[in-house]
């Protein structure tokens, strides 16, 4: 017995008005304790909370029916009294709410994005590597080569792709369901970032996050693309395993810096996607070298060639080094990545693009 299993029952349960009670994501505070289950269905009023008494009911009886479980308690809620939404003006579209609980797993496997040909994950052990910087930059080399680039920003909790790309409006949902993506630098982008206040913390439990990544994944329009890259979030947590799990990834590439610290936590994402059965595609190594402007001397802050090492330790390819500098941080924080221009750095991350498009990868 699992949480999806409790969810794929309740999602059985349907409530008046239409829907079940996972779609229309009344379920909260699911917990399981041995073969004890509990949850809570909470209404959006009190009016409304009158009419569920026999959908509680039923809740209770489809999952006292799953193998293993002898008690249920289901809580029957609702929200305080709230003023009637405003009406949306006129020509402006419905409103669209980010941050519902996952739908279950159907057990059907990892899913294609319709009109997506590839999806390439770029993680991280730990942050501050640059993965969103070659995230970005790698989006706009690829599409410079021809490609029809996807990019979706999925570090919930810290979203920097709206301020690297250069876009702040909010997408359009013509029905309340549907997402239209923004387009910057020839590159078809979505981040949370678009969809929230800047300003404001996103504090969400794991199932909010695996069902706001399910929502940009699922409901976003992307079109026909050869390639989506998905910007993780550092560290081996709920996005990575629900990218993994429940979409068809093509494979992931790994970023890190020289310096032993980063190594040791890009081996422990190198493992998770190794876990979760995604092919790694290579090792990126960020923030290789250093030019002084003034003097044109080659330094190695952190180190040199540790990356490119490692990947021959564990047999898998070397995609290249980048370099550090000043320049990719000025046009980062301008929102035109420096893959958009020209000049050394620009070159890095075209001969990086070219490589992936060569083997196939992209």
């Amino acid at each position: 017995m699992t949480r999806d299993d409790i969810l794929a029952a309740l999602a059985k349960v349907s409530v008046p008005g239409g829907g079940d009670l996972v779609s229309r994501d009344l379920v909260r505070a699911l917990a399981v304790e041995g073969t004890t289950v509990r949850f809570v269905i909470e209404a959006e009023s009190a009016e409304a909370a009158q009419g569920l008494a026999q959908v509680r009911d039923a809740a209770e009886a489809a999952v006292k029916a799953l193998p293993g479980v002898e008690d249920v308690q289901a809580v029957l809620t609702a929200h305080g009294p709230k003023s009637a939404p405003k009406a949306a003006p006129a020509g402006e579209p419905p409103s669209l709410k980010i941050g519902r609980h996952p739908t279950p797993d159907k057990g059907q496997g990892p899913a294609k994005i319709a009109g997506v040909d590839r999806i390439l994950a770029v993680g991280s052990g730990k942050g501050g590597v640059g993965k969103s910087t070659v995230s970005s930059n790698l989006a706009v080399a690829l599409a410079r080569q021809g490609r029809r680039v996807g990019l979706l920003d999925a570090d919930i909790y810290g979203p920097s792709q709206p301020r690297m790309m250069g876009v702040s409006k909010r997408p359009a949902s013509p029905d309340g369901k549907t997402i239209l993506p923004l387009t910057a630098h020839g590159v078809t982008m979505m981040s949370i970032g678009l969809m929230l206040d800047p300003a404001k913390a996103v504090v969400w439990r794991g199932p909010m996050l695996m069902g706001a990544l399910q929502q940009m994944l699922s409901q976003v329009a992307w079109g026909e693309l050869d390639v989506l890259i998905v910007d993780l979030p550092p560290g081996t947590g709920d996005v990575q395993m629900t990218l993994c799990q429940r979409s068809a990834v093509t494979g992931a590439i790994v970023v890190s810096t020289p310096q032993d610290v980063a190594l040791l936590d890009a081996r422990k994402a190198l493992d998770m996607f190794n876990t979760l059965k995604t092919p790694v595609l290579g090792l990126i190594e960020n923030m290789s070298s250093y030019h002084c402007p003034k003097c044109g001397h080659e330094a190695h802050l952190f180190g040199h060639g540790g990356v490119r090492a490692e990947a021959e330790a564990l047999g898998l390819p070397f995609l290249g080094e980048l370099p550090l500098s000043i320049d990719v941080r000025v046009a980062g924080d301008g929102g035109t990545p420096i893959a958009a221009g020209d000049g050394p750095e620009a070159e890095a991350y075209a001969r990086l693009a070219e490589g992936l498009v060569r083997g196939g990868m992209a």
